[in-house]
């Protein structure tokens, strides 16, 4: 009897899971109900009924993004956040546009591996493995070309050219996340005396950084 209590205790979790992933198979879609609080599994979905056209189609891709300063980039993204049709289906987008000099920094996504596509131009492009003693895979991207950017790896892109370059990626998730090195360290409260020290910094580049991201302390 003991044996089989211990057996079903094993089981069941993964009968469980194979309930659940079967409903998901069984559902076509689940447009994001906005109105709702995100949740690791994804948004709840909008009712059947209230579902339109609208939420499969989104043009903000079509123009170019908010500028983001100081790294002379705009960036303009389809999330479920803003493009709810792909809500659980394990998928989005961004669009980036480089000026001359543009930069997109030192970023990694905790949610979803990307794949960049460049649509104008020339970047140079890289991840840093964590798993590979920290080594650097990069490549120059021409118009094109393409490079995939593993889940939670930290990676660059930054313009070569001497025109405004234009970048599209797709990500596994339909939010991915996004931390950015530069604004992790210093558009923060964190003390500058702490962050000198973490960073092996001196004082006056921590307060420069500091001031030009945001940050306090």
């Amino acid at each position: 009897m003991a044996k089989a209590v211990l057996l079903l205790s094993l089981l069941l979790p993964l009968l469980l899971f194979w309930c659940v992933a079967q409903a998901q198979l069984a559902k076509e879609f689940c447009v994001a109900d906005l109105a709702s609080s995100d949740t690791p599994a994804g948004y709840p979905c909008k009712p059947q009924a209230a579902v339109t056209a609208d939420d499969f189609y989104y043009r903000g891709l079509g123009t170019t993004g908010p500028t983001v300063n100081p790294f002379k980039i705009s960036l303009s993204s389809a999330f479920v956040t803003s493009f709810p049709g792909v809500n659980g289906l394990g998928i989005s987008a961004a669009r980036v546009d480089f000026a001359v000099g543009g930069v997109v920094p030192l970023h990694w996504h905790p949610a979803a591996t990307e794949l960049i596509f460049v649509v104008e131009g020339t970047l140079s492009c890289g991840f840093i493995s964590a798993t590979s003693s920290n080594r650097v895979y990069t490549n120059t991207l021409y118009k094109g070309d393409m490079m995939v950017l593993p889940q939670g790896q930290p990676h660059f892109q930054y313009n070569l050219g001497n025109t405004t370059a234009v970048a599209l990626s797709t990500y596994s998730s339909p939010n991915p996340g996004v931390q950015t090195l530069d604004f992790a360290l210093f558009a923060n409260n964190l003390p500058s005396e702490v962050l000198t020290k973490v960073t092996l910094l001196d004082d006056l580049q921590v307060k420069k950084l500091k001031a030009l991201f945001g940050g306090t302390g």
